[in-house]
Parts: structure tokens; C-alpha cells; sequence
């Protein structure tokens, strides 16, 4: 395993770049959008609900930060044809795009094999892993166009290492770890795109919050104090890194 929690980014590390975040509307999605504009980046957010993606664009106005892009979609519904005009809206708008943050996703039912309702599960499944294979594989013609460029997946430790009643949730995340596995293979030696996963750790949000209710929240770091390894593997300083899990903590 590769840990970015040290490193120490520029601060015109992605100046002149443009980087797609999916759940772009709350926790480590926003502030991972806010972050990589922080350090120079153009942002396109996608997300659900369209009134968290506009608080998310008023924090980009209370921190002068150049506004992002919003895109509405709901990725349990979303079909291929979806992801393919948000691909020809980049290239209209952009004519590129050098990073992807794979971030959408939601925890699901925690309960045994057993009792997991087949409905839930492939809800989950689809949002979590299937459509963001939709919109990377969307994705990857304008993410070639630039000489390097980046694909990050979030994943867990549970898509590591099995753990009891984390049901689709977990699959989700083991099933992201292998694609990030074979997708980096795929594209190294014919295109200049990288391809990680990060494992965010225990964070401050609300998906967490929904795992373990009972724990103190404040005892938790926030996004923003994970932030270095997302700029680790969106700028240059991860050239020649694909195929990896990185930790954020």
C-alpha cells in the first residue's frame, strides 16, 4: 500500500487542469471539488440532489474560488447513453479532461448474505460500481487527450479485506479494487492514463455516520485533512503510479 497523507502538494499543482468528481454534492466529493480548485483546477461536479450540488457552489462563491460546473444525475437510474453526453459536453466545453474522481457511492443495507434483499443489492451495485464503469469507460476518449491523465476510484477497506454484514456494500469496493487492477494494465502501455484507487479511512461524513451511529463524529478527521492524497494521485508527483491502493490516512 502507497500513503499520501504526507505529502505536501504545490500550490499550482493542477493549474490548467480539468477534473470530473462524481457525488460532488457533499462530503469528500465537495471538498474534494473545492480542493482541486483551490489549487488551480477547472471542476465539473456530478451528483444527486441537485440542492446539495448548489451549496456546494455557494461555498465556491463564500471561498472565491472559481465556479464549478454542476451536473445533475442520478446514478441509480443513469444508462450508458447518460454518461456518453456528459463525455461530448466535456470535449464541447473543455476539449479534455485530465482527471476523474470516482466518488459517488452509498453504504446500503448492513446485514448478512442471508437477509440482503436482492433489490437493495443491485442498487447499490449500480451505483456504486456499475455506473461509475459507465461514466469512466464514457470518459476515456477525452482522458486521453492530454499527454498524462488520471482515474482515481474510491475504495475501503472492507473491499479489502471481507467483513461480516458489509454485504454489497463491501463487493462494491472489491469489485472497484479489481478494476482499478485490470483497467491499469489495460491503458499503460496505450494511452497516458493512470489508474488508482484511495481508501479515504474513517472520515467525518455522513456515510459513516450511517455505518456507526454510535460513534463520536468528533473523534474523526474531516475531508479537507485527507485532501493530500487526492492531490497526490490527480498531479504530476503519481506519474509512473497505476494500479495501486492508495491511503489517505
Amino acid at each position: 500500500m502507497i500513503s499520501g497523507s504526507l505529502y505536501n502538494a504545490p500550490k499550482n499543482l493542477l493549474k490548467d487542469k480539468v477534473i470530473l468528481v462524481t457525488g460532488g454534492g457533499s462530503g469528500i466529493g465537495r471538498q474534494a471539488g473545492l480542493t482541486f480548485t483551490a489549487f488551480g483546477a477547472e471542476v465539473i461536479l456530478l451528483g444527486k440532489n441537485s440542492s446539495n450540488l448548489n451549496e456546494t457552489y455557494s461555498l465556491f462563491e463564500k471561498n472565491n474560488l472559481k465556479k464549478p460546473i454542476l451536473q445533475a444525475i442520478d446514478f441509480e437510474i443513469a444508462e450508458e447513453e447518460d454518461f456518453k453526453k456528459i463525455s461530448e459536453e466535456v470535449l464541447k466545453e473543455f476539449g479534455k479532461l485530465d482527471g476523474l474522481l470516482n466518488n459517488a457511492g452509498i453504504l446500503g443495507t448492513k446485514t448478512s448474505i442471508q437477509n440482503y434483499d436482492i433489490n437493495e443489492w443491485r442498487r447499490v451495485s449500480k451505483i456504486n460500481f456499475e455506473s461509475s464503469l459507465l461514466l469512466t469507460r464514457s470518459l476515456l476518449p477525452v482522458l486521453q487527450i492530454p499527454d498524462n491523465s488520471s482515474i482515481v476510484f474510491t475504495s475501503s477497506g472492507v473491499g479489502r479485506k471481507g467483513k461480516a454484514y458489509w454485504g454489497a456494500y463491501a463487493i462494491s469496493k472489491f469489485a472497484t479494487e479489481g478494476l482499478v487492477q485490470i483497467l491499469s494494465e489495460e491503458l499503460e502501455k496505450t494511452s497516458g492514463i493512470r489508474v488508482n484507487a484511495i481508501n479515504p479511512g474513517a472520515v467525518r461524513t455522513k456515510m459513516r455516520a450511517q455505518a456507526y451511529p454510535a460513534e463520536d463524529p468528533k473523534t474523526l478527521k474531516n475531508p479537507k485533512e485527507i485532501m493530500n492524497a487526492y492531490l497526490f494521485l490527480m498531479g504530476i508527483d503519481s506519474l509512473g503510479i497505476t494500479g495501486k491502493s492508495i491511503e489517505a490516512q
